[in-house]
């Protein structure tokens, strides 16, 4: 699914005056491209997130998926969030399927692409326990195979490995980019991938958008030309040094917080 952005800006109405999130932000994404979206915090990566899902309206400017204007939620785009948000209450199976509920559908009838989605994500064993019996990793698998049960042509991601170990964030890594890639190496999904690591980023996509600090612009687009498909020790290449490096540098010059620089 193709996603275009075209001047788009966001001011916020608080009880201090009017707060600009997002000023002038315009980019797009090719249909079946990996972009992540990178920057310091608060400048504005969630809100954009929000945006293109249509749970905000933009102050001014547009937001277009597959030629239509946005103006709410819509059933092709699918969210993972930084926290699975799982119903603790409710079975692995029976959070996969919450959307669909939600939509006031027939969950019966979804439950067979459920199961299949948990063999996807590797958990299919795992369809009849609660969430607490899971790991993070786990938990972070049911919260994309609950993404992809609508099948989204355009998936966006809020920092999903951000709360993970270094080992599980890796293995995730790879994860996405086999469910991205798909059985038959057809990219048809888009992802737009929000994270504050510069290797992830790197690792993750075929370009980088970099925004600057509040109110959020995209400063510079790094093209990443690493072949496909990756494996980890791709992160020991001159050339993903390089990109890394780059990257880096940008965020070195920034009037950023030093705790907000990306690592």
């Amino acid at each position: 699914m193709q996603l275009q952005v075209e001047g788009l800006s966001l001011v916020y109405a608080t009880t201090r005056g009017p707060l600009p999130a997002l000023q002038d932000l315009a980019f797009g994404l090719r249909q079946g491209e990996f972009v992540s979206l990178l920057g310091p915090s608060g400048c504005g990566k969630s809100t954009l997130l929000k945006l293109v899902t249509g749970l905000l309206r933009p102050t001014t400017g547009r937001i277009r998926l597959a030629g239509a204007d946005v103006d709410g939620p819509r059933p092709d785009v699918g969210i993972v969030f930084q926290q699975p948000t799982l119903l603790p209450w409710k079975r692995v199976i029976d959070n996969v399927l919450v959307p669909i509920r939600a939509r006031g559908a027939d969950a019966g009838k979804y439950r067979d692409k459920a199961m299949a989605l948990l063999e996807m994500v590797g958990l299919p064993r795992f369809a009849d326990h609660y969430p607490h019996e899971l790991s993070g990793g786990m938990q972070q698998r049911v919260g994309i195979a609950r993404a992809l049960l609508a099948d989204p042509q355009l998936l966006l991601m809020d920092e999903p490995f951000a709360a993970l170990d270094a080992m599980t964030r890796e293995s995730m890594m790879d994860e996405l980019l086999r469910i991205w890639s798909g059985s038959d190496g057809d990219r048809g999904r888009t992802v737009l991938f929000i994270t504050h690591s510069i290797p992830e980023a790197v690792y993750l996509s075929d370009r980088v958008l970099v925004m600057g600090p509040r109110p959020g612009r995209i400063v510079d687009t790094l093209t990443v030309d690493l072949p496909r498909p990756r494996a980890i020790d791709v992160m020991a290449q001159p050339s993903f040094g390089s990109y890394c490096n780059h990257l880096r540098g940008l965020f070195r010059n920034m009037p950023a917080a030093a705790d907000a620089e990306p690592r």
